[in-house]
């Protein structure tokens, strides 16, 4: 029974037995010393009675019958005769914290009780007669008696005494019969474990260890026996269960190893095929090169006799090719423009899955019969999408008959997607530099409106003035009003001037500091305004777009200072640090008041609006403070988040 237990229980319960056998036999030992030693406490006290009783004798010999020392030996005898009966009262009552005890065995008990009668009875009595003698011939009459009750008194101790003698050697001798049992038990027990850990542990491990030798000699057919139900047991009944896998796994190894090499020479290739087309995609071209670059490559790679791209048209749910290779003049021209509705090719773009069709098969394509007459058998049709929106699909032709695997199926799958996401990028793209576009003709409208438009407007009435001056003979006013047209048309000139190197300025590359030191100079030396740059710190290299914008945004403070603050001293300072990047453009010109009419941030200033949507289209803060008579002060803040913000 004990060897269907667990190995554990097995080990703790044999361990606990013999430390139970092993508590019994040193408690035993213990409790026979522990006796030894108060018997022999015993016979050492009884052993004193013997000295004490005859110094009491001798005591009330030499006891005067009246004297100085009479009292002295009477102290001492009284202390003798307490010593005596504490002794006496040791010996029956015991005392196990000393310890001191009696034997029970052999009328020991009952033999102290007859010392203490003894005591109690005739030699006390004779004692207090002795002392209470009035005469010496009374006192020697009571010491000769009480000598003789001391010496029957004395042999009833060594008779005791004896006793506890011989009860002293046998209980000495138990004590050695514990000492041998306990060295038996120490012997017979390391025996017993030595047995029971070989049987339970050693041979088990052995058997095991043996067993991975053979697996290690690749000798699979290897078992071990069970020898036991325990842990030792569950383990051999492992290894005998991982012994008869790996043989079959080895017997299967090849073809295993086979599979899997085909299986990763599959993954290889849809790896490769899938980044060789992100790289192809990743390249710069329209939509159409874009596609033939495409379908050069898929082609190729899945050995099609023919291939073509078709976009959607959501509006007018219908297919287009876009780009085609190894298809007929005839072919193009039929399914030039396909209605969803007629094709599962329309099926396989609004479902968003790939459809395999085979032409000879009875549920092929609705349209197999065009494709029968191109010669092809089996038609793949890929969805083309990002975002989940439908753009298009692309089509594979075989004039063979082609198993497409699931993991085929996959690989199209990714590759109409990823072809999706380059085409869409390619509309976005070109849809952002139209916006570009638009916003940069919008600001140029805007400036042009600022200045030129107005300085003609403003020469178209000065025209008209001098026809009627000439109309009407006032020679006196032509001079005036020629002189006037002369002025406007050079303000036109240097505004078209201005505009020009405006839209030429570019900042040298990550250097806004000399961008706008270049700036400053042109600007003084076209209104002979005094201008200073102060830069203040350092930055790591920033976003180009914001340079760009913000450049511009300071030739256009500059330039409404030369055209309506009649300042004499232009200050631009440039902040550049970890935070972020502020300029400020202060003069000291007449001012103007902004909220005077019109919007209440900017006024009826165009130029102030342009600089405002040129700081908001970088994510930047502008802030003008002026006020008539007190100059004007442009400040635009752009941190560090906003920057990379631009740049994303």
């Amino acid at each position: 029974m004990l060897f269907g237990q667990k190995l554990a229980t097995r080990i703790i319960g044999v361990l606990v037995a013999f430390f139970l056998l092993a508590l019994v036999a040193i408690g035993l030992t213990l409790y026979s010393s522990w006796k030894l030693e108060g018997v022999a406490a015993a016979i050492n006290d009884a052993g004193s009675l013997r000295m004490r009783s005859w110094k009491v004798v001798h005591h009330t010999a030499v006891l005067p019958l009246e004297g100085a020392t009479r009292n002295a030996r009477l102290a001492v005898l009284h202390k003798d005769i307490a010593d005596i009966e504490r002794v006496q009262s040791g010996l029956v009552l015991g005392d196990p914290a000393r310890p001191l005890f009696i034997p029970r065995d052999d009328g020991i008990p009952d033999d102290v009780a007859t010392i203490a009668r003894i005591w109690h009875s005739d030699m006390r009595p004779l004692i207090e007669r002795v002392v209470g003698a009035q005469t010496a011939a009374a006192a020697e009459q009571a010491s000769v008696a009480l000598e003789g009750a001391t010496h029957t008194y004395v042999t009833r101790i060594d008779t005791v005494v004896k006793k506890m003698e011989r009860s002293f050697t046998a209980h000495t001798n138990v004590l050695r019969s514990y000492q041998v049992l306990l060295v038996a038990l120490a012997v017979i027990g390391t025996v017993v474990l030595m047995r029971f850990f070989f049987v339970a542990v050693i041979r088990p491990l052995d058997t095991l260890q043996s067993g991975m030798q053979r697996m290690e000699r690749e000798d699979f057919s290897a078992r071990v026996p069970v020898l036991t139900n325990d842990e030792f047991g569950e383990v051999s009944r492992g290894f005998n269960r991982m012994a008869g896998h790996l043989e079959g796994l080895y017997g299967t190894l090849e073809e295993r190893v086979a599979n899997k090499t085909r299986s990763l020479a599959e993954k290889n290739r849809e790896l490769s095929i899938l980044y060789n087309i992100a790289r192809l995609l990743r390249r710069p071209m329209s939509i159409e090169e874009l596609s033939r670059s495409f379908l050069e490559e898929v082609r190729h790679t899945f050995e099609a006799d023919a291939a073509s791209v078709r976009l959607f048209d959501a509006e007018a749910d219908n297919l287009y090719i876009t780009t085609h290779q190894g298809l007929a003049t005839e072919f193009i021209d039929e399914e030039a423009i396909l209605d969803c509705g007629n094709c599962l090719c329309g099926q396989a773009v609004l479902g968003d899955i790939p459809i395999v069709s085979s032409t000879s098969d009875p549920d092929g394509a609705r349209t197999r019969d065009t494709c029968l007459r191109a010669g092809f058998v089996t038609v793949s049709a890929v969805p083309v999408n990002h975002n989940n929106r439908a753009l298009g699909i692309f089509n594979l032709y075989f004039r063979r008959k082609v198993e497409v695997s699931e993991g085929d199926r996959e690989v199209l799958q990714s590759l109409g997607q990823h072809l999706g996401m380059a085409i869409d990028n390619v509309r976005l793209q070109s849809r952002e530099k139209e916006m570009a576009v638009s916003e940069e003709r919008n600001l140029i409208a805007r400036e042009l409106h600022d200045s030129i438009a107005q300085g003609l407007a403003f020469l178209n009435l000065q025209v008209q003035m001098l026809d009627d001056a000439l109309t009407n003979d006032r020679q006196e006013d032509t001079g005036e009003v020629l002189e006037m047209i002369r002025q406007g048309i050079q303000e036109s000139y240097a505004d078209v001037r201005e505009l020009l190197q405006h839209f030429r300025a570019r900042v040298p590359q990550q250097d806004l500091a000399a961008a706008l030191r270049l700036a400053l100079e042109r600007f003084s030396q076209q209104s002979g305004v005094s201008g200073e740059l102060r830069v203040h710190g350092a930055s790591p290299p920033t976003v180009a777009e914001v340079d760009i914008q913000v450049l511009y945004i300071a030739q256009e403070a500059l330039s409404n200072v030369r055209k309506h603050a009649h300042a004499k001293h232009v200050s631009v300072d440039l902040w550049r640090d970890a935070e972020g990047v502020r300029l400020e453009i202060r003069d000291d010109g007449v001012g103007f008041d902004k909220t005077a009419a019109g919007a209440p941030e900017y006024g009826e200033h165009v130029g102030l609006h342009i600089m405002g949507e040129r700081a908001a289209r970088i994510g930047g803060v502008l802030d003008i403070q002026s006020q008539k008579g007190g100059g004007t002060s442009v400040s635009l803040m752009l941190t560090a988040t906003e920057q990379e913000a631009a740049q994303t």
